[in-house]
């Protein structure tokens, strides 16, 4: 039986952005503002919230830190849904979703780090469907939404033999964020190998992915993030594996690659990035790529929509889950702002093409 979350308004409906000060964290605010939801800016220090001008913009502002429950408590009150958009997860993904489930009150992050979307899978799910609640870990670029893609490859197919996420970056330009998460994130990286979670092997294998344009043909190297987790938490297959572009790997293994700037009026980078899922059954595949903009700034309407949706009643059950369990995945897609979006189904005899609602 399907259980769906109660209806609701969106209209005065509040949403606490933990981590509002960050560079994702902005973007979060920014775009809960375009939807018209409410957003309430919770950082550490109420002096860096100023700094960005949320109160002279009319958002309310409140202090609270990972390390002070009863802080915590405080600043979600009155809020539909907390989204943490402060890393490193593995720091304040357990207290704010602790917080979260103890204020009644549905939780979302955008961490890419494997085992911080593996214990809250763990850790809250009896406590989150005990309270009626959703907590959805990996709800950004690296986690949901390889997870939303895969989902809608699936379609009717409840095995897959292999399934293949590749990403390819014409830059990364790292976040001071993302550079303390990879400093803190030390743990072997998993992917699903013979059915089961297992350590990726090393050294990590290398190929080269036919991506579609703009991007085409590229070196590769396998570098699961949170994807692996949030996939295996609904989707049966042998494997599962993700792949990286070295582009990437150069700029972000490289400790002079400057952070990212600004390129337009909302804040996004020049940033192109494009990510495809394969999932194979026998002999027969399915491909689905999505492009886009700034990795970052795309974490923004990918997380807000997860919540507009669960907001809306657009949501099924509760507990701890993965998007593609929750979400009607390809309507999701059809719902993000991506430049280019193409769902192709093929076996070994011919290939056709099916655009997903796009040009």
């Amino acid at each position: 039986m399907t259980v769906r979350l109660p209806v609701a308004s969106n209209q005065h409906q509040a949403v606490a952005v933990f981590g509002a000060a960050g560079h994702t964290g902005r973007f979060v605010v920014a775009e809960l503002l375009r939807r018209g939801i409410t957003p309430i800016a919770v950082a550490r220090s109420v002096a860096k919230l100023a700094e960005f001008g949320f109160e002279e913009r009319g958002i309310e502002v409140r202090g609270a830190s990972a390390e002070d429950p009863d802080s915590l408590d405080r600043a979600f009150r009155g809020a539909a849904a907390v989204i943490n958009c402060a890393g490193p997860f593995l720091d304040t993904a357990d207290a704010v979703a602790s917080a979260a489930i103890r204020m009644g009150i549905h939780y979302l992050d955008v961490t890419a780090e494997q085992p911080s979307a593996r214990a809250t899978f763990e850790t809250f799910d009896k406590a989150a469907r005990n309270a009626g609640v959703l907590v959805i870990p990996a709800m950004g670029f690296y986690g949901g939404f390889a997870d939303l893609l895969v989902t809608t490859a699936m379609g009717d197919w409840d095995f897959a033999d292999e399934i293949m996420v590749g990403i390819a970056l014409d830059r990364w330009h790292p976040t001071q964020g993302t550079r303390v998460t990879g400093e803190k994130n030390t743990a072997r990286r998993m992917i699903v190998a013979n059915g089961q979670l297992s350590p990726v092997p090393l050294p990590a294998a290398e190929m080269d992915w036919d991506f579609p344009e703009p991007f085409a043909r590229q070196a590769v190297v396998e570098l699961p993030f949170s994807e692996i987790v949030v996939i295996a938490r609904h989707t049966r297959s042998s494997e599962l594996h993700t792949y990286l572009n070295r582009t990437a790997l150069r700029d972000i293994r490289d400790t002079t690659t400057p952070p990212p700037e600004p390129a337009d009026d909302e804040g996004r980078s020049a940033q192109v990035f494009l990510v495809e899922a394969i999932v194979r059954n026998g002999v027969h595949s399915r491909r689905i790529a999505a492009q886009g903009r700034d990795i970052y700034a795309f974490s923004a309407p990918l997380i807000c929509e997860a919540v507009q949706r669960i907001l809306d009643g657009r949501a099924r059950g509760s507990g701890a889950q993965a998007p593609g369990a929750v979400f009607d995945a390809r309507d999701f897609l059809d719902a993000l702002p991506l430049e280019h979006l193409s769902f192709v189904l093929s076996d070994d005899e011919h290939r056709t093409a099916s655009p997903l609602s796009r040009p």
